[in-house]
Parts: structure tokens; sequence; C-alpha cells
């Protein structure tokens, strides 16, 4: 069976299957911050869809960032080291590419395990 969180009519915000948590692409809100600020906004939304799909950061099993320019990689690791609790950090690939909406500096896609 899979469960399905903020069901929209392209995509879902969650899927859920076999006690593993696959999250859409999240993207800042708030386009006006910097690579700091929207990576933070982003890393929040994402603890509130793993908190809603029953897991959390601790259980990331693969995270894939999306930069839309590498200058930015050291601002945004600046946020993400300060988000991650010690000794529970995944397997992580970092890219840079062009993003659907040229204000967004960054979007994190991430696998969790569901907490049991």
């Amino acid at each position: 069976m899979i469960k399905r969180l903020h069901v929209a009519t392209r995509y879902s915000e969650a899927a859920i299957h076999n006690g593993v948590v696959y999250l859409a692409g999240q993207v800042p809100n708030d386009v006006t911050q910097d690579i700091e600020g929207q990576t933070a906004e982003v890393l929040t939304m994402i603890d509130d869809l793993l908190a809603q799909a029953g897991s959390s950061k601790d259980h990331l099993l693969t995270v894939t960032i999306y930069l839309t320019n590498m200058a930015d990689y050291a601002g945004m690791n600046k946020v993400w080291d300060g988000w991650l609790n010690q000794g529970f950090a995944p397997p992580r690939a970092c890219v840079q590419t062009s993003l659907a909406n040229p204000l967004w500096k960054v979007e994190i896609v991430v696998v969790a395990a569901q907490l049991r």
C-alpha cells in the first residue's frame, strides 16, 4: 500500500511505501532570501513533512541537493551542517542545475526511513 501526503494535481509532497518516505523536491517560498535563508526554509519544510510521515532527519537514507550556482555551496553547507545531528549524515549528492523558478537558489530531495 502507498500512502501519499498533500496530493495535488501533478504531484504529492510525500509518498510512503514499505517503511520508506519519499519527499518531492522542496523549494523555498520566500525567494527574497539568500542561499542560507532559502536553505533554512527548505530544511524546515523537510522537517515538517518528515514528521507528518512518521520520520525525521535522523532517518535520512539519501539526499540530493540542487543548487543554481555552486558559488552558494559553502553557504548552503553552513546551514546544512547546523541542521544535521552529529553522527546522522546521510549519503548525499549536490549538483548545479537550472530550477523551474529562476529565483530559487536550492531544491532538496530526500528519502528517509519511517520510525518504527
